[in-house]
C-alpha cells in the first residue's frame, strides 16, 4: 500500500487498508492488479480522473490532423487551367494539408499515360518551391495519381 503522502506502508490487508483511507478521507485506489501482492494507493479519486483527462485533452492538442485533397486533372488540360489548379493545390498546402493530384484518363487516352505522368512531373516541379511529393505519380486503373505534402 502506498499512502496519500507517496510513501509505501507495506503489505496491509485490505481492511486495514481501507480504513486508513477512510481516515484520510480519501479512496483506497487498485494501480497495479496483476503484481503479487497487488499495490494499492490512497488518494482523491475524482481529482485523479480529472487529471487524467486533462492529460489526453493535452497530447490531444499536441496531434496535428491533415485531410488528403484531391485535384483531378486530364490530359489535355490546358495550361491556364493547370496555373488554376495549382494555386488550389497551394492553398490546400498552406492550410496543412496533403494534395492527391490526380489525372483521370477517358476512354482511348488511356494512351496518353506519357502526357499524363509529364504533367504530374511539371506540377510537382510548380510546387516545389512550397510542397514536397510523398508519392511518385503511379499508374492505378484509369488514374494517375501522385502525392504532395506541405514542406
Amino acid at each position: 500500500m502506498i499512502d496519500a503522502d507517496g510513501n509505501q506502508s507495506g503489505i496491509v490487508p485490505i481492511h486495514q487498508a481501507i480504513a486508513a483511507a477512510e481516515e484520510s478521507g480519501l479512496d483506497l485506489v487498485e494501480i497495479s492488479p496483476t503484481a503479487t501482492p497487488p499495490v494499492c494507493k490512497i488518494m482523491d479519486y475524482g481529482r485523479f480522473k480529472y487529471e487524467q483527462t486533462k492529460k489526453q485533452q493535452e497530447s490531444k492538442k499536441k496531434q496535428t490532423t491533415f485531410q488528403v485533397k484531391e485535384i483531378k486533372v486530364r490530359p489535355k488540360t490546358d495550361k491556364h487551367d493547370l496555373e488554376i489548379k495549382l494555386g488550389h493545390i497551394q492553398r490546400f498546402l498552406e492550410k496543412k494539408n496533403k494534395v492527391k493530384v490526380t489525372v483521370v484518363f477517358r476512354g482511348r487516352e488511356i494512351t496518353l499515360a506519357g502526357m499524363g505522368r509529364e504533367m504530374l512531373d511539371q506540377i510537382a516541379e510548380q510546387a516545389s518551391g512550397f510542397a514536397i511529393v510523398e508519392q511518385h505519380s503511379k499508374m492505378e486503373g484509369r488514374t494517375m495519381n501522385m502525392v504532395l505534402a506541405p514542406k
